[in-house]
């Protein structure tokens, strides 16, 4: 074997096909969210996401990969998944209001800061005033 077949032989993958799939991972997802800024993401509705899901589920149970759950399993899932959605939800809602209450404060703290400027400037007002009548 020459050197170039060698080469050629041990590096089958190449680009991102050689990257560990971690590596391509963090690629795909950095894709994703710049897609999600830029507004030409794809996002499902509803009905295209049960479709979607209703094809790999079929291919699955065609593979004989699918999982089949118990009942009991199926109501674990959903268990986890619903208190899951509601922790989100409940750590976004707090994010929002913490976040309201800084720029509460900062209006706050902004009116009372000129209406300091405006005390100054109207003792300064009225030192020019004494100063003008004496």
């Amino acid at each position: 074997m020459t050197d170039v077949q060698e080469k050629t032989n041990t590096n089958r993958h190449r680009g991102f096909a050689s990257m560990d799939q971690a590596k391509q991972r963090e690629i795909a997802s950095k894709g994703g969210q710049a897609a999600h800024r830029k507004g030409v993401a794809h996002e499902f509705s509803s009905e295209e996401a049960r479709v979607a899901g209703r094809k790999g589920g079929q291919v699955a149970h065609e593979r004989g990969t699918a999982h089949q759950f118990s009942s009991e399993e199926a109501r674990i899932a959903g268990r986890k998944g619903g208190q899951a959605s509601h922790q989100k939800n409940a750590a976004q809602r707090q994010a929002a209001q913490a976040a309201r209450a800084v720029e509460d404060n900062n209006d706050k703290n902004s009116v009372e800061d000129k209406a300091e400027v405006r005390k100054e400037q109207l003792r300064e007002e009225q030192f020019a005033q004494i100063d003008d009548d004496r």
